[in-house]
Parts: C-alpha cells; sequence; structure tokens
C-alpha cells in the first residue's frame, strides 16, 4: 500500500487561470489566439464542458489553423491571373468532398443574399432621406 504524501510535497496555493494562460503562451511562442471563444462555444455546443480545458482549445485551435493555412496556400498556388486567392479556388480545392462543397456553396449563397439586402436596405434609406 501507497502512502499518501504529505501537503509539503505539493504545492497548495491557488491556481490562477490568468497566470497559467501567461505561462503557456510564453511557451506556445506568445501567439495570439484568434479563435479560441468562438472554439469554446462551438466545443460546448458540441457536447463538451462549458468550460473546456485551455490546452484542447488550443489544440483545436491550431488545427484549424493549419488546415486554413495549408487549404490557403493550395489555392494560392492554382494558377490564376491576379495571384490571390479566389473563391473559386477554394471551391475547386474542396469539390470531392461533399460536406465542405455544400457547406462553401451555402455561405457563398448566403453572403450574395446578404449583399443585395444590404444594398437594398442602402437604397431604401438614401430614398427616404
Amino acid at each position: 500500500m501507497a502512502a499518501i504524501p504529505s501537503d509539503d510535497v505539493f504545492d497548495t496555493t491557488e491556481f490562477d487561470e490568468e497566470e497559467a494562460q501567461e505561462d503557456y503562451a510564453e511557451i506556445t511562442g506568445g501567439r495570439k489566439r484568434l479563435f479560441s471563444k468562438e472554439l469554446r462555444c462551438m466545443m460546448y455546443g458540441f457536447g463538451d464542458d462549458q468550460n473546456p480545458y485551455t490546452e484542447s482549445v488550443d489544440l483545436l485551435e491550431d488545427l484549424v489553423i493549419e488546415f486554413i493555412t495549408e487549404l490557403t496556400h493550395k489555392a494560392s498556388e492554382i494558377r490564376n491571373k491576379s495571384g490571390k486567392v479566389q473563391c473559386e479556388n477554394i471551391i475547386f480545392l474542396v469539390r470531392k468532398d461533399p460536406r465542405k462543397y455544400a457547406r462553401v456553396r451555402d455561405l457563398l449563397t448566403m453572403n450574395e443574399e446578404l449583399k443585395k439586402a444590404r444594398k437594398a436596405f442602402d437604397e431604401v434609406k438614401y430614398v427616404s432621406n
């Protein structure tokens, strides 16, 4: 039977979340976390704890950033006249994945509808003045 260690073996000081995040930022190179708030909400929405571990959120964020970076680099390698990443390049890259392709099409359609609604709203606003 193992002996229970005494309290002097463990540091019993209170855990400070902000200090832990600062320490973690130093370890990870001080990179600013761009999506942590959104990822925490998404993780909770998909069944995780309301306050998921910071390490889990950071790992997921690293994966998201890596995916976006790779997709953007591949899209920029596709030959186009302007040398910029265009929507058509992204569509071309995700065309074989039905879920991603459908989501990209939905987002682009929604974006067009929002542009039209804003334009109509602005026209009504200027006509009434």
